[in-house]
């Protein structure tokens, strides 16, 4: 059974007096001048640019308004980089937690969903505090395989609705009815959001394969926005289904507890804290292989928790360390965790200065980037590799994928877990 260890080390951790100290703090005693600085400065703004986009499409697959996306990158992304032990970790909201927050958001509000998130955040911490971070490094690989692309699926049937322009009331959280809904309502399909969409797709995947290192997904979204208001398209915008967006941050406030509202969100607790321990610390170990560095596990799962806590305080929604914004932040040269504080406050400024243009912006076009996000997240080859490889391989990662599609994240993963460690122990069996 494989498990994801990397070689090297991604997964050292120092000395009980170290293994708790923020990365920040190591960069700084390494001496941290004025270069340094610029370089974050910069990295910071690129990552900033990709961010925007991406945290509104993500609040709004998730059922919530953009701007909660933005206050959770701006919040939780700033906390995560000064607390965190990874070097470049980026946090914000991922689109793993799309399925997982659009439904606990139906089915308990928005204020389940901060009660939820708050609790996971405590557990993220207590895990951290307990040392259970740099046990994440024994979820065999068909486990992570699996549900990554068992996500990607979710994710690329919550954006449908918006990239066709289906008038659909209501949209179920839950796959299988969502595809009911989405089929029933095929007859209403707006073809001025369909070529939007088509628009964004377009030039997504044409300026990624010649400029690679432009902001494509910004690219797209203010030309889908230049497109639509310019040509007078009768399409859905932000702005049309939200309104202007506020531009400051909201004042902080606690979540409404009850001990029957936290009883009937603490699975929902226990998932959202599983699966941002896994996201987080796979992404650090990302980060790791692309700079050749060490993260400290447990002192990022504590900054998570932190992250996490705080982000709906303000009005934000769960965090996690997010894989492609973090190699951003790597490739555009950034030196420590101060390009991820960079990244917070340039959105913050964003926030300020152009909340009134974020109205502009084409829904089918927030959900075309989203849909190429889906696409690259699933590993296609290794997944193909590992259905073809072992029959154990292909079981346990079958099986996480279609748990996770149809059931949900924590039984999928769970289930695969438990699979793959049956199969290990039989066949430890037979070789003893």
């Amino acid at each position: 059974m494989a498990f994801v260890t990397p070689p090297g080390p991604a997964f050292a951790e120092p000395g009980s007096a170290g293994m708790f100290m923020p990365k920040i703090v190591t960069v700084l005693r390494e001496g941290y001048g004025a270069r340094d600085l610029r370089a974050d400065a910069i990295a910071g703004l690129t990552v900033a640019i990709v961010a925007l986009p991406l945290s509104m499409a993500i609040a709004i697959a998730s059922g919530v308004s953009p701007d909660r996306g933005i206050y959770t990158a701006i919040i939780g992304g700033f906390i995560v980089s000064l607390l965190g032990g990874s070097r470049f970790q980026i946090g914000g909201p991922a689109g793993a937690f799309i399925g997982l927050v659009a439904s606990i958001v139906e089915r308990h509000g928005y204020d389940g969903l901060v009660l939820a998130t708050a609790v996971a955040g405590l557990i993220m911490i207590v895990f951290g505090l307990m040392r259970g971070g740099t046990y994440i490094k024994y979820i065999p690989l068909p486990v992570l395989v699996g549900f990554t692309a068992g996500i990607a699926v979710i994710i690329f049937a919550s954006q449908v609705k918006d990239l066709l322009g289906l008038n659909l009331a209501h949209e179920p959280s839950d796959l299988v009815p969502k595809v009911l809904a989405l089929w029933s309502a095929i007859s209403t399909l707006h073809w001025p959001t369909v070529a939007i969409a088509l628009l964004s797709i377009a030039v997504i995947v044409f300026v990624r394969r010649l400029r690679p290192e432009w902001p494509f997904f910004l690219i797209a979204v203010v030309l889908a926005a230049a497109a639509a208001f310019l040509l007078h398209l009768d399409v859905a915008t932000v702005g049309s289904r939200f309104g202007v967006l506020p531009n400051t941050l909201p004042s902080p406030t606690l979540p409404m507890f009850s001990l029957e509202k936290l009883q009937a969100v603490l699975p929902d607790a226990i998932a959202i804290a599983i699966l941002g321990a896994i996201e987080s610390l796979l992404s650090a170990v990302v980060a790791d292989g692309m700079a050749n560095a060490n993260h400290r596990s447990n002192c990022e799962l504590v900054a998570q928790g932190a992250a996490n806590i705080a982000s709906v305080i303000f009005g934000g929604i769960c965090v996690t360390g997010t894989i492609a914004r973090t190699a951003t932040n790597i490739r555009a040269g950034a030196r420590g965790p101060m390009s991820g504080m960079f990244h917070s406050l340039y959105l913050l400024l964003l926030l300020v200065a152009a909340a009134p243009l974020i109205a502009y912006i084409p829904l089918a076009a927030l959900g075309a980037v989203l849909m190429i996000v889906a696409w690259r997240m699933a590993d296609k080859d290794e997944l193909w590799t590992l259905i073809r490889g072992s029959r154990g391989d292909a079981v346990v990662l079958l099986a996480t994928l279609f748990l996770t599609i149809f059931v949900g994240l924590l039984t999928g993963i769970a289930t695969g877990v438990a699979i793959a460690a049956a199969l290990y122990w039989m066949h430890r069996s037979k070789q003893a």
